[in-house]
């Protein structure tokens, strides 16, 4: 009776998982800290003190239990997705803690994307005339599948650099997928973005309001984000696909839909990537060149920076709306052209800045 009532009210699913989230946070911190799971200061972080970075554990707390709480074997071999979330979690964890090679925490995301791409069977099977092809083949699809699995974890993970940005994109790109799904017909998929919401909203609160009871992410948290964005990339795309959507919510340009909507983690990861390649460097080295740096850069402080991304992440989302129909090449097209004009703005204005600094100096 009661699950029904949550269940023909899906909003208050997102509430289940916050309270939840309220409970398991204070406890997760305190572990945090008697274990020594911190990030202590250091020339790559802006914090002070020591502070606990497995702020993916209550994440992943809060919306594992809501979900089975509610959807449960509601979705087509729920076991095997959450196989996958589970190890995808733990490998985020084990990076935090002992700090894995790229090797090793690649080999993980693939064996968390075995379990939902090759037993869950939750992948991408249809292209939308992409490159002039449609429907692919079994093996194809679980290439491509497992191809853009490891491109949206690892685009996410890289996001994750100042206060409340990983969390609060997240929360927008959730509410994308659970409103779209939720009108589609698709209540299952709609209650996991719902589930996620609220567990997303508890950290962003302690990551960026809590002071003396801040916590991180971690890699625990951003690539278990990143690997439920792929779930929900692989279901928008499929459902478009074969027009299981009402006429009027089709979208035939859905793939490019998908990369407009995640365009901020997307667009800096190739930008960055590029940029280390072209200097000789191995694209998996770290350095201060994400989007989020060159805005802290500019003056902004972290909530400001976090402010302009979720701005420009709700454009760069109507943009997709827009968009929906549109010749996939064209909307990402005018996608990466209009990504690429404002990173040279801010290039424009971080240049003026150090000539300014300079002239002070002088």
């Amino acid at each position: 009776m009661i699950q029904q009532f949550f269940l023909h009210h899906t909003y208050l699913i997102g509430l289940v998982s916050f309270l939840l989230g309220m409970i398991g946070m204070p406890v997760v911190i305190r572990i945090a800290k008697a274990k020594g799971f911190v990030v202590r200061p250091n020339k790559r972080m802006s914090h002070t003190g020591e502070v606990p970075n497995i702020g993916g554990l209550n994440i992943c707390f809060c919306f594992m239990l809501t979900y089975l709480l509610f959807e449960y074997d509601q979705l087509n071999q729920s076991q095997f997705f959450l196989i996958g979330l589970f190890a995808i979690m733990a490998v985020g964890f084990i990076d935090d803690v002992l700090v894995l090679t790229p090797m090793a925490k690649l080999l993980g995301e693939m064996l968390a994307g075995i379990a939902l791409i090759g037993f869950a069977d939750m992948r991408i099977t249809h292209l939308h005339g992409l490159f002039g092809i449609n429907e692919m083949g079994v093996v194809p699809s679980y290439l491509v599948s497992m191809f853009v699995l490891i491109a949206i974890i690892n685009a996410v993970n890289l996001i994750d650099g100042v206060d409340g940005l990983a969390s609060g994109l997240g929360i927008l790109y959730c509410l994308f997928f659970a409103t779209y799904f939720h009108l589609a017909g698709e209540t299952n998929w709609s209650i996991l973005a719902i589930c996620m919401i609220g567990a997303l909203a508890v950290f962003f609160i302690y990551n960026v309001f809590g002071h003396r009871k801040k916590i991180f992410m971690g890699d625990s948290g951003s690539l278990l984000l990143g690997y439920l964005l792929t779930a929900f990339v692989f279901r928008f795309c499929e459902i478009n696909a074969y027009h299981l959507v009402p006429d009027p919510l089709h979208m035939s340009a859905a793939p490019a839909v998908a990369i407009c909507v995640l365009t901020i983690p997307i667009y800096d990861t190739i930008r960055v990537s590029l940029t280390r390649i072209k200097q000789h460097r191995s694209p998996f080295l770290p350095d201060k060149n994400h989007i989020h740096h060159l805005l802290l850069r500019t003056g902004l402080n972290h909530i400001q920076t976090t402010g302009v991304l979720m701005t420009a992440s709700m454009a760069f989302i109507g943009l997709a709306v827009l968009g929906r129909n549109w010749n996939i090449w064209l909307l990402l097209t005018v996608d990466f052209t209009i990504a690429t004009a404002l990173i040279l703005i801010l290039w424009r204005v971080i240049d003026k800045k150090i000539a300014k600094e300079q002239t002070a100096h002088e």
